[in-house]
């Protein structure tokens, strides 16, 4: 979808159509979930510090995000999606992977049915979306993002390598705006660049992230579409208006959060294990500390004490004031969807138990 959030928000309220709209807090700790095209032109983008976007469009509207109408919109389209195919895999509200390969309905081409979703969306939503469309998810994904608003950029196979020599190494998916950089000291600035690397020499550089980069830059990428993938983790987080350096004080924000997050879980009929907390300090350094608890972990107050405990003992309380707490659960399960893996204790001492 095209700047979502923001065009909802165009779309449900006229007079903002055609202006510089900001989904997200106004406030000087508050951040842009989304930015319209009006915006876009302004240098705003989501992510960005409310702060930074409002100095550079002076213009700039913030309204407040309604996730709730953001949800319903985003279920309406995949209704259209499934129309033509079951094999649907969400990447997040506005996006999502299809498979066409052999399609419910419409004609046995996935560009004409990439034009006939558009068309449907427009429609029935009065909102606008753009389609990559190619033979694997590497290439779709980057292809979405090539015409945008309100296109399609087909790549086909003949069309593939030379697609993918001439992209800039910052429109690679995966290669946020620090790898980018890192590419550019070496030298890579373009797919062709990337694809001179050895295999050998990209993982020395960039680790196992390497591995990928090699086989994308070679148009190299088997993953399926999951239309029933599995979520690994939940959770929430909380920026303050003014930097917190007392530990109580963030104990008492650490337990509402837990509380959000512990009825998302239940909203989900989830359970979990490992708790992973997250803490940026006034200069933007960013912490995290994490464990696995022997126990389930369904309820806000399990939640908490181990939340808790990460904060203020693992392996000791905040030192500088804080800006950020985030917590997050993950080895999860379905309430009543059985035990979790057991790892099993080997013994490797001798008989004699001198372990020599």
């Amino acid at each position: 979808m095209d700047a979502f959030y923001a065009s909802v928000e165009q779309r449900d309220y006229p007079d903002l159509r055609g202006k510089p709209v900001a989904v997200g807090g106004s406030s000087r700790r508050g951040v842009v979930a989304a930015a319209s095209y009006e915006a876009r032109r302004f240098g705003v983008y989501s992510a960005m510090s409310s702060v930074v976007a409002a100095k550079r469009c002076p213009d700039l509207i913030f309204v407040s995000p309604r996730f709730d109408v953001y949800k319903e919109v985003s279920k309406q389209i995949k209704e259209i999606f499934k129309r033509y195919t079951d094999l649907v895999e969400p990447l997040s509200l506005d996006e999502a992977y299809l498979d066409v390969t052999d399609p419910k309905k419409g004609p046995p081409s996935a560009t004409l049915i990439a034009e006939e979703i558009r068309a449907a969306i427009r429609d029935e939503t009065g909102l606008t979306a753009s389609a990559g469309v190619s033979f694997n998810k590497f290439l779709a994904k980057v292809a979405s993002d090539f015409n945008k608003p309100d296109g399609i950029t087909v790549v086909t196979p003949d069309e593939a390598f030379e697609f993918v020599d001439a992209l800039p190494i910052e429109k690679f998916y995966g290669v946020g705006p620090v790898t980018a950089k890192r590419m550019h000291n070496n030298g890579i600035r373009t797919g062709a660049d990337l694809r001179k690397r050895s295999l050998e020499d990209l993982t020395s550089t960039f680790g196992k992230a390497g591995r990928y980069y090699y086989r994308a830059v070679r148009c190299e990428d088997d993953r399926g579409v999951q239309a029933h993938r599995t979520r690994k983790s939940l959770g929430a987080e909380r920026t303050f208006e003014d930097d917190i350096a007392d530990l109580d004080e963030l104990r008492i924000r650490m337990r509402h959060i837990t509380e959000r997050v512990a009825e998302r879980m239940d909203n989900a009929g989830i359970i979990g294990r490992t708790v992973t907390i997250k803490i940026k300090y006034h200069d933007f350094d960013v912490t995290t500390r994490q464990t696995t608890s022997q126990q389930t972990i369904s309820g806000a107050r399990e939640l908490y004490e181990v939340a808790d405990l990460l904060l203020t003992h693992a392996p000791e309380p905040p030192a500088r004031p804080v800006r950020l707490l985030g917590v997050t659960i993950s080895s999860l399960r379905k309430l009543g969807g059985g035990p979790w893996p057991e790892q099993l204790v080997l013994d490797f001492s001798n008989s004699d138990g001198s372990g020599d």
